[in-house]
């Protein structure tokens, strides 16, 4: 059975491919799962390769990517789930794309981008994965997700059934993820570095209460949003102290990449990698679609920063003010992938930036929503225009020959302003 929607799912994928109608990293799964519910544990059940999961609510495909990046220059054979397609059928794509038609895996590593909600329900097909990394936890589609508690809750009831072999890699700044470690013996804690000086406070904060005892934690120090070093002065619960923090090379900016790096480091090293191969292999790190991504149109320098809720887009912003950007495309969906709900852009601090940029541009499904909270916010200099094409050509055309165009898009906006960019889609 397996061995027939294998051929089935790779017939779709070329056909997908032919037609440039997307990757196929989604629909040959889809089918595959819904004929043989269980599909990922028989074919992982049969082969031997290593397995490592990815979750959090930012950094998923970035550290992903630069896992592989990583195993591959050191001679691994590796595969991911594709394109982020981080939902059970994007995972089950990727094992038929990567399985011969006898659902053998010619791999040595298969990295999984995990989505918040599907965490609990891979673990159940992936019950001994080798290696489980939670990077963080923000409000991120509210409507789709529920609260940061409820998904905190559920991961904990998750990962307490799962083999004892297995290593946990946690953020030890998040206070959410570090507890998820404290009744799994074989754990292992990344954060930043406390004394670096482009970690600054924020105010906006979305766990900062104790996970045993339920008291407001104390912070010595914040880096951004919850994230920092906490203490629970009432049951002295406290920021794992053996916490990696400092790696040999950081490919990418701002501090939220300082996280995913680490996260990705910590890994090379438990795996036995060398200092100086991950060093090396850091530099020749290239970034995943939309996460940092540069592109190039009309001989203009474009890079895209996916930002998909109020954590990510505030520390985008810090970002490319230290890369002292003029130039802004603001895009704003509300599609599936996004959220229905976009009130979270009323959580973003714009006041911070609204004398920043010298050329805003603002596009997408709810560019009014967007251009009304930029007017709230006090920005005089920016343009609205509903045509996302005519969007992209005056963000362009607005943009000197040697400075950067930066976009700012949700998820689906995203694959929207690559399509027109490149001509390519992705999904």
């Amino acid at each position: 059975m397996n061995s027939l929607l294998i051929c089935l799912g790779k017939l779709i994928s070329v056909i997908s491919r032919t037609f440039n109608a997307g990757s196929g990293s989604t629909w040959p799964g889809h089918i595959a799962l819904s004929l043989s519910p269980n599909f990922i544990k028989q074919v992982l059940k049969k082969n031997s390769v290593q397995v490592i999961l990815i979750a959090g609510t930012n950094g998923k495909t970035t550290t992903g990517k630069l896992i592989q990046t990583i195993l591959e220059k050191n001679g691994q054979k590796v595969f991911q789930n594709q394109a982020g397609a981080n939902l059970l059928n994007g995972i089950a794509s990727s094992l038929i794309a990567n399985s011969n038609y006898d659902g053998m895996i010619n791999k040595d590593f298969a990295i999984f981008e995990i989505d918040e909600n599907t965490l609990p329900l891979i673990l159940k097909e992936i019950y001994s994965p080798d290696y489980v990394i939670i990077l963080n936890l923000f409000r991120d589609q509210l409507d789709r997700y529920g609260e940061v508690n409820a998904i905190a809750g559920n991961w904990s009831n998750s990962l307490s059934k799962i083999n004892k072999k297995t290593t946990l890699i946690l953020n030890a700044d998040d206070p959410q993820i570090a507890f998820l470690g404290k009744f799994h013996a074989n754990s292992l804690y990344f954060g930043i570095d406390p004394n670096n000086k482009t970690a600054k406070a924020q105010y906006a904060s979305d766990s900062t209460y104790c996970q045993d005892c339920k008291n407001k934690l104390v912070y010595k120090s914040t880096y951004f949003s919850h994230l920092g070093d906490w203490l629970c002065a009432k049951c002295k619960y406290k920021h794992p102290e053996n916490t990696f923090t400092s790696s040999p090379f950081y490919p990418l900016s701002g501090v939220y990449n300082q996280y995913n790096t680490n996260a990705a480091v910590l890994l090379a090293q438990n795996l036995g990698f060398k200092k100086e191969k991950i060093t090396a292999s850091l530099k020749g790190f290239k970034p995943a679609f939309g996460r940092q991504e540069i592109l190039n149109a009309n001989g203009k320098k474009i890079q895209i920063f996916l930002s998909k809720n109020p954590t990510g887009f505030n520390e985008s912003l810090k970002t490319i003010v230290k890369l002292k950007a003029r130039n802004l495309l603001l895009l704003l969906n509300d599609r599936i992938p996004d959220g229905r709900d976009v009130s979270w852009i009323w959580d973003v601090d714009f006041e911070d930036f609204s004398s920043q940029f010298e050329n805003i541009v603002v596009s997408g499904d709810r560019v009014f929503d967007l251009g009304l909270r930029l007017k709230y916010a006090e920005f005089k200099n920016f343009h609205t225009e509903e045509d996302l094409t005519k969007a992209v050509d005056i963000a362009v055309g607005k943009t000197p020959k040697n400075e950067t165009l930066y976009i700012f898009p949700t998820y689906s906006a995203m694959l929207e302003v690559r399509k027109i960019l490149t001509g390519k889609k992705i999904l």
